[in-house]
């Protein structure tokens, strides 16, 4: 029996003892059979009347709330409930309550769209490529610059696999990394991005690809442009005193008679050109060097001994070598020398006068942390650290630096400079990974 009937039926017994109550007094007392009928028949009438009149009060209210509801899971937020202003009455208080969550239910519908749309928009101009698959490595979901990237539009993709679309090597592997990519739409180095999000509960994998190519050119363009400036700057410095003493030795050559000490004017003058030639042969090998340099041949290096063995090279000033954990890493030995004597060398030349260099070094994480600490007076313009050929010092290449950090970068690391925050001086930090392999990606 349904909800409906038991209403019903308990309506019809709530008022069953007073109707035969009733009806008993009427047919067995002295009334006229005209009035008898009468009254049962009015009786009935109320009876049955007030019964299905009860059952409606009962169950038009359920009607409506099970109606609200339903527009509510199908998403239609137009039907609401007239409500009384009494608080002490459940049913408008339900009403009530149906409201509020009809009206918290459109908001939120209307900020998700509003959310989508919004989401669809930027996906759309961005100029990332953007694919989603699913567990099945089939595509869900691609942007506009993916469409233009695989020539192809949303509609023919989607569905297609990560094989067809030859992008299922994306999917396994490290992330982030460069892939070389050859599409209709784009060929070259893109950097290839992962990340995991969900759909309706369905797990997506995306893709997000970026073109290197103009980033690289723009790179390359500003580097050729640096390159120029700086050979230009040595050259021309090289150059213009060479022409200008070339031409002073042809016009005393020239010169009839030549004065007594013409040969030792000739002599000197020859000495200058051979230095500044000299000199700009050196600068030239310096530059091949910095651009030169072979990759690391990886071997076991133990931090301690190593760090100890560069510190004690250093004989103009005792290097306090700090105790740390006991660390062995994958590197280039060679190359590690060369780039802590460079870093211990600008710290005893900022420290020789009054200070001392102490070298330290710690792990965090998956890296092992090296630190050079002077007490020098520290850095005044750090925008020309690693700007090559830029030095401060008498007679400093302008290399040192550089090249250290292409040693650093050249392993996996880092190497920034910085002044100390607990007093005065500078600190140079490396950073190194303790296996090169799991660092990559």
């Amino acid at each position: 029996m349904n909800h409906n009937r038991r209403v019903l039926l308990l309506a019809i017994l709530a008022g069953l003892p007073g109707v035969l109550l009733s009806m008993g007094f009427l047919w067995l007392g002295d009334f006229s059979a005209r009035v008898q009928w009468t009254v049962t028949v009015l009786l009935m009438a109320t009876w049955l009347g007030f019964t299905f009149a009860l059952r409606e009060r009962v169950i038009r209210p359920i009607q409506t709330l099970s109606n609200m509801m339903a527009a509510l899971r199908e998403g239609d937020f137009s039907i609401r409930a007239r409500v009384e202003p009494d608080a002490n009455d459940p049913l408008s208080l339900a009403y009530f309550e149906v409201n509020a969550l009809e009206e918290i239910l459109r908001e939120q519908r209307l900020g998700a769209v509003e959310a989508s749309a919004m989401l669809r928009r930027v996906l759309e101009k961005i100029p990332l490529v953007v694919f989603a698959f699913d567990e099945h490595e089939s595509l869900r979901l691609v942007n506009r610059a993916g469409e233009r990237l695989l020539g192809q539009p949303a509609e023919r993709l989607i569905g297609k696999s990560a094989r067809e679309l030859r992008l299922h090597d994306a999917l396994s592997g490290p992330a982030p990394r460069t892939m070389e990519v050859s599409y209709p739409g784009g060929t070259g180095r893109w950097e290839l991005r992962r990340s995991i999000a969900r759909q309706e509960g369905h797990r997506l994998q995306l893709l997000v690809l970026s073109d290197l190519s103009r980033a690289l050119r723009e790179e390359e363009r500003a580097a050729w442009r640096r390159i120029v400036r700086v050979l230009g700057h040595e050259i021309n410095n090289s150059l213009a005193p060479i022409k200008s003493i070339t031409g002073s030795l042809q016009t005393l050559i020239k010169r009839d008679p030549k004065p007594e000490d013409w040969d030792e004017d000739v002599n000197r003058g020859l000495e200058v050109i051979y230095g500044r030639a000299e000199s700009l042969s050196r600068f030239m090998a310096t530059y091949s060097k910095l651009a030169r340099l072979p990759r690391p041949r990886v071997a076991s290096v133990h931090v301690e001994e190593w760090i100890r063995n560069v510190a004690a090279l250093e004989t103009r000033l005792d290097v306090q070598v700090a105790p740390g954990k006991d660390l062995t890493i994958q590197a280039d030995r060679d190359q590690l020398d060369q780039l802590l004597i460079n870093l211990l060398k600008n710290a005893v030349e900022a420290s020789e006068m009054a200070g001392r260099v102490e070298v330290s070094w710690r792990r965090r994480n998956d890296l092992v942390e090296v630190c050079v600490d002077d007490e020098g007076p520290g850095i005044g313009e750090s925008l020309n650290l690693f700007v090559p050929f830029y030095t401060t010092k008498p007679g400093g290449s302008g290399i040192g630096l550089v090249l250290s950090r292409q040693i650093a970068e050249g392993h996996g690391g880092s190497l920034t400079l910085e002044n100390r925050p607990d007093g005065k001086g500078a600190r140079a930090r490396l950073a190194l990974p303790i296996d090169p392999d799991e660092s990559v990606g």
